[in-house]
């Protein structure tokens, strides 16, 4: 019974390695003797111990490759730029992905590489940050076409960083900070022009009634006036004789207004008891002799005529 002690574990040792399993989404690649045999996807498999053995696998899941490359724009700038690359083997083309390349990652890098470096330097800085997505775009169309036949597809590719030179970095700041001031000093100019037209237009509009108010104070007191000379003339007082009246109790009012005011400063008026009567008679012989010269025109005017 002895010598079957080591058979029966040999055959439990081929039995034990005749099965293997295979993770979900993964392929595994079957080789016998050397040569390609089968792929096998995942569950429980069976493969021939020793003729059979498991060559590789090869995940069937979106992965992310990061690339980093370093190039100059059309301006002469050197700027980094961080393109990651999602791709997945093709179910249908596990052999072409195992076994046409050994290094799928550097064949990525360097097309990512290729690309990259045909398409920024025919930007501007400014136009590398607007249209990453073109760059992203013009990686998959490029990746796609050169993965395609080596059982690679490319799902996306994303530039996710842009860096620019430090140096760089530090002159845009102060470009934007400088454009924000010169922007920030138009508003207030503007705001500032419109405080001054504003008050201007409120000046004008306040000296207008201003003017107004006065307008309509000189016309009612010209009315007033007009109605006092009527009433005295009634009682036989001539116009002259009443506008000097009228001067006079004028006086003597704004006299009694200013007397009746505690804060007034002082004026100094004539108010001797010879001033009123001074006064009366000053203004009844001027307006006597402007009288005579308006006369004296009016008889000299038909004569200048002839």
């Amino acid at each position: 019974m002895i010598p079957f002690v080591p058979f029966i574990i040999i055959i439990g040792i081929l039995v034990f390695a005749a099965f293997f399993m295979v993770q979900q989404q993964t392929a595994a690649i079957i080789e016998r003797f050397g040569k390609f045999q089968s792929i096998r996807q995942s569950g429980l498999q069976l493969k021939i111990p020793i003729v059979d053995k498991v060559a590789g696998r090869l995940s069937l899941k979106i992965q992310q490759l990061d690339v980093i490359i370093e190039t100059k724009t059309l301006d002469d700038v050197f700027v980094k730029l961080k393109v990651s690359v999602q791709y997945k083997v093709i179910s249908e083309k596990v052999y072409d992905a195992f076994y046409k390349l050994d290094y799928p990652h550097e064949q990525i890098t360097s097309y990512v590489f290729d690309v990259v470096r045909a398409e920024v330097p025919k930007m501007r800085l400014d136009d590398v940050f607007v249209k990453k997505d073109d760059i992203a775009i013009a990686v998959k169309s490029e990746l796609n076409d050169a993965m395609l036949d080596y059982g690679f597809d490319i799902i996306r590719t994303l530039v996710t960083d842009i860096d620019p030179d430090p140096q760089v970095k530090i002159a845009m700041n102060r470009i934007n900070a400088a454009d924000r001031e010169k922007t920030a000093a138009q508003y207030e100019g503007d705001a500032q022009r419109i405080l001054i037209v504003e008050k201007a237009k409120a000046e004008a509009e306040s000296k207008r009634l201003q003017g107004q108010g006065i307008a309509d104070q000189r016309r009612e007191i010209a009315r007033g006036l007009e109605e006092s000379v009527e009433v005295l003339n009634k009682v036989g007082i001539n116009s002259q004789e009443a506008s000097a009246l009228i001067v006079v109790t004028q006086h003597y009012d704004t006299l009694q207004s200013i007397g009746s005011e505690t804060n007034s400063n002082l004026i100094l008026l004539p108010n001797s008891p010879q001033a009123g009567s001074t006064m009366l008679n000053d203004m009844v012989a001027s307006f006597t002799a402007s009288n005579q010269i308006g006369e004296a025109m009016k008889n000299n005017k038909p004569k200048l005529e002839e």
